[in-house]
């Protein structure tokens, strides 16, 4: 999405992030890969998550997705090969929720729902030529 802010706005829709983790450890992940052109707010209750419908993937369905991958060759740069980035990425998948799954909305300026995505799992985000393709129709 940082990528691509431009053709976003363009279309009259702004992105927001929300994280299953608190402001702290938001500001640390901000730290290592920020900058991004918009906020990035803390639920680490996971109301919102829940609330939205958002699915957990089991942790031995999420491991073995990730082995697989790696021998294979189809996981790349899953731990970044920078060494504060690297360790942060170790850090999380040993202190955060790395096994809820996000996703993609679309609201209208009143707060209705004019699109989503729900990630069934990590290789399953919106892609943003999707998600600009429904920006297109309202």
């Amino acid at each position: 999405m940082r990528e691509r802010i431009s053709e976003v706005e363009a279309k009259g829709f702004q992105v927001i992030a929300i994280a299953p983790s608190k402001g702290t450890f938001i500001k640390q992940f901000l730290d290592q890969f920020g900058p991004f052109p918009f906020l990035i707010f803390g639920d680490p209750s996971r109301n919102a998550y829940k609330a939205m419908g958002h699915k957990t993937m089991p942790k031995w369905k999420l491991l073995a997705k990730a082995g697989f991958g790696f021998v294979t060759g189809q996981v790349k740069n899953f731990i970044p090969k920078n060494e504060m980035q690297k360790e942060f990425v170790m850090k999380s998948m040993k202190t955060q929720d790395v096994y809820i799954q996000g996703g993609t909305w679309l609201f209208s300026t009143e707060g209705k729902i004019l699109w989503k995505h729900i990630d069934e799992s990590p290789e399953d985000h919106a892609k943003i030529d999707d998600v600009l393709r429904q920006m297109g129709q309202f």
